[in-house]
């Protein structure tokens, strides 16, 4: 075990600490490391909504880069940013232990739903499914990693903004909000509610660990991490994703749990401003390779035969305009 693994992150604070997860994870292991950190397009453009950038893998693209030209070995990514597709060459390796899939709200002061609000995301799905269940609240674009994007809510006459629980929890803001604690960068006291009503995206809350197909040394290396309920479950979402034919940030949830030796699964689609809203539901028990692949892309079908496809055709109709 000679050779240092190089490993490939963002230089967020969330990124960093995934990275520095999967570092330690690995040394356990006998692995020497080192951390490449760089900054992706997704990190430097923050004056535009992820959608209007028209860029699959935003956050992704320039790890894949510098591992094909051999910058860096491996790359850690949150899951829900990675395109279903990989680029030639690169493959998903290992898929850790599955955090929180909610979203959470996070708010100054407690709110009262039934009047006007403005509430901050840059997800097309959480503005869609918050504007379905509140049309009479108003949502803006909200940019930027974790804590610029605490620090812009803090700053801005915003009523809220919501968040992936899991990324609260890994940096230990989450605990400092529902004490309504004061913490250091950004210094907000706040109030944290789980919004256990809203589909995730594909894959929230899970990290992946991508190789190079042709190294063989990493890959084994990587492959000792993976945990399979969260492979089979994230699997099971993206397949549902992919047979959508859409983006990551197009208004799509789904989530697939463990549930008596049973796979449940969720899905839904809904319109750009939350009017229109298709849901699936399915459960099926485990084959014997321990592997539904077709599950999610069976209730795909089933959603696009049910009002889905004439929907998806509107939706990228909008978003191309």
């Amino acid at each position: 075990m000679s050779k240092v693994i190089c490993i490939g992150t963002r230089d967020s604070e969330l990124a960093l600490w995934q990275a520095n997860t999967v570092k330690k994870k690995l040394e356990n292991l006998g692995y020497k490391t080192e951390l490449v950190p760089v900054k992706s397009t997704g990190d430097l453009i923050l004056d535009k909504p992820l959608y209007e950038l028209g860029i699959t893998g935003i956050f992704t693209k320039t790890l894949d880069v510098a591992m094909l030209n051999g910058t860096v070995d491996i790359a850690v990514h949150s899951m829900k940013d990675v395109p279903t597709a990989l680029p030639k060459g690169i493959i998903q390796t290992a898929v850790l232990e599955r955090a929180e899939t909610d979203d959470i709200l996070v708010t100054k002061d407690k709110i009262d739903y039934t009047k006007s609000c403005t509430i901050a995301t840059g997800s097309l799905r959480r503005k869609a499914q918050w504007l379905h269940r509140y049309p009479h609240h108003k949502v803006v674009d909200l940019r930027g990693n974790v804590q610029t994007r605490l620090q812009k809510l803090q700053d801005n006459d915003w009523d809220g903004a919501i968040f992936a629980k899991a990324g609260l929890e890994r940096l230990d803001y989450l605990n400092n909000y529902l004490s309504e604690a004061k913490i250091e960068s950004p210094s907000f006291g706040g109030v944290g509610e789980d919004l256990d009503w809203m589909l995730p995206a594909p894959a929230q809350g899970a990290m992946v660990i991508v190789t190079l197909q042709n190294d063989d040394y990493c890959t084994e290396a990587v492959s000792k991490l993976n945990h399979k309920p969260s492979e089979i479950c994230t699997q099971i979402e993206r397949d549902f994703l992919r047979k959508l034919e859409s983006g990551c940030t197009a208004p799509i949830g789904a989530l697939a749990t463990y549930v008596d030796d049973d796979i449940k699964f969720k899905g839904c689609l809904f319109s750009l401003d939350g009017q229109q809203k298709i849901e699936v539901e399915s459960s099926s028990a485990l084959n014997s390779k321990g592997l539904q692949v077709n599950l999610g892309i069976l209730d795909a079908e089933r959603l696009l035969a049910d009002g889905g496809e004439e929907l998806m055709k509107e939706t990228k109709a909008e978003m191309e305009k």
